[in-house]
């Protein structure tokens, strides 16, 4: 999946397996955004259903029937869980970072396990955790 013109060269993105999408891409589905329902309805049509990690449905969820878009993204993604396994493996990633914010420590651990590239406006808050363990995350804004 090189360039248009140079077939051979690869850039970060080309090597994700799926999509993580952070609070960003769920608080811009809420909002109506044309470009992140366009890349939603691409994925599926794709059959790549972007996953989102429990903590960040808590973060963006407040029942309101206002979020009825929301609630319209959320049925076409997985719901990841934070069972014990991954709440551990969420703590060590934020000790080794040296940050307090869980939610966007679970959304790196899970995309760097998975090899997904995240949906987020917090590119760089990201980034900054992934590099803590010598890992790169590819991030794009939804």
């Amino acid at each position: 999946m090189g360039r248009a013109g140079d077939p051979g060269r690869r850039g970060p993105a080309d090597r994700v397996t799926g999509v993580t999408y952070d609070s960003g891409a769920l608080i811009a589905a809420e909002r109506g955004e044309r470009r992140t329902w366009a890349r939603h309805r691409a994925l599926l049509l794709r059959r790549v259903v972007p996953v989102v990690p429990a903590p960040v449905v808590a973060q963006s969820w407040r029942g309101t029937s206002r979020q009825a878009q929301l609630a319209r993204l959320l049925a076409g993604c997985q719901v990841e869980t934070l069972d014990e396994t991954r709440a551990k493996a969420t703590g060590i990633l934020a000790g080794r970072a040296d940050v307090t914010d869980i939610v966007n420590a679970c959304v790196v651990e899970g995309a760097l396990r998975r090899q997904d590239l995240v949906i987020s406006s917090d590119k760089a808050d990201l980034r900054a955790i992934a590099a803590a363990v010598a890992r790169r995350l590819g991030v794009d804004h939804p």
